[in-house]
């Protein structure tokens, strides 16, 4: 559809790169007045995910519901989820910011826990709403769970709930390869660690309840994000090593079947996302899909010089895309 580079977000001045803007907002922002319900769901597989709801005060019949998806090892509690959520509400919308397998606290029983492409999981999250009422649902997404979004809209298709009515993302690894080999630069270990480190303890904890498919020899094996997916994440979701799983999970590869209105919004200095690998020149051929890039915010950071109301540059976006579109 087309490829704006927006000029309206201007970082703080003690926040001079993509570094300290990504860094900065994860430890440091604080949101507050935010309740969640938490209900617990059953999977197909006899697994569960655990839901957080947040309710728009004022109640309608015609509520739309945001369906929120977080990154890797985040969860419904991570700054980018509350302070969109916090806003959302605020405007009318109700909320629903579910957690991936693994990632509401308690770990999943079953064998497998979640990967950037498992789209089986989201769609099981859309249906459960549908059958709760909501005739009118967006879906939110952030780095991988922008990924995850991108591709279930484009697997979907044509064949898209006709419940849903936007998509939304920001911080897409819309390349997964490209992005993983980012993060094992130097200058992006602080980043890789934080990863590992919990990814690492689950595939321990795995490995007690399933020594007999989880080879936690491997483990001293494991020195960047690629040996972790190509050891195990592949291994215990099906695929044929890493690089497998990349190029069947990147919503690169999906995202031209999209046929609902869908922004995706990225940083130019994105330390983790180049965007030299989104698919820029595909996405402009699209009819329902646009892409904006900032030439700063880092990586789900986005927070403005004026810090107005509590509110993130990037939750003021997805307010506008919510409610007028592309043109606003």
């Amino acid at each position: 559809m087309s490829l704006v580079n927006r000029t309206d977000h201007k970082p703080p001045f003690w926040l001079p790169n993509g570094h300290l803007q990504s860094i900065y907002p994860a430890l440091f922002r604080v949101i507050n007045n935010l309740h969640y319900e938490r209900e617990r769901i059953l999977t197909d597989d006899q697994d569960f995910l655990d839901l957080d709801w947040s309710f728009a005060p004022v109640k309608s019949e015609s509520a739309s519901l945001v369906i929120l998806s977080h990154g890797l090892e985040g969860s419904s509690n991570s700054q980018y989820i509350r302070g969109m959520v916090r806003l959302l509400t605020s405007q009318g919308y109700d909320c629903l910011s579910w957690n991936y397998r693994s990632c509401g606290g308690e770990m999943n029983k079953t064998y497998r826990f979640y990967h950037s492409g498992a789209t089986d999981d989201l769609e099981r999250i859309v249906s459960y709403a549908i059958e709760k009422g909501y005739k009118s649902i967006h879906l939110m997404g952030f780095s991988l769970g922008g990924n995850i979004t991108l591709k279930y809209l484009g697997e979907q298709g044509e064949h898209s709930h006709p419940e849903i009515k936007r998509g939304i993302v920001f911080s897409v690894p819309m390349d997964l390869k490209a992005s993983s080999m980012e993060i094992n630069k130097p200058q992006n270990s602080v980043y890789m660690h934080r990863f590992l480190k919990t990814l690492l303890f689950k595939v321990r904890t795995k490995s007690s309840v399933f020594p007999e498919k989880i080879d936690i020899g491997n483990y001293h094996k494991v020195r960047t994000l690629y040996d972790f997916d190509h050891l195990y994440t592949a291994a215990i979701h099906g695929f044929d090593g890493a690089d497998d799983y990349y190029d069947k999970c990147s919503s690169m590869h999906y995202v031209e079947r999209i046929t609902v209105p869908t922004l995706i919004v990225n940083a130019v200095n994105d330390p983790m996302v180049p965007f030299t690998s989104l698919p820029a020149e595909k996405i402009e051929s699209l009819s329902q899909v646009a892409l904006e890039l900032t030439s700063q915010g880092g990586h789900c950071g986005f927070r403005p010089d004026r810090l107005k109301d509590g509110l993130y540059w990037s939750e003021r976006r997805a307010l506008a895309f919510l409610q007028g579109g592309f043109s606003v």
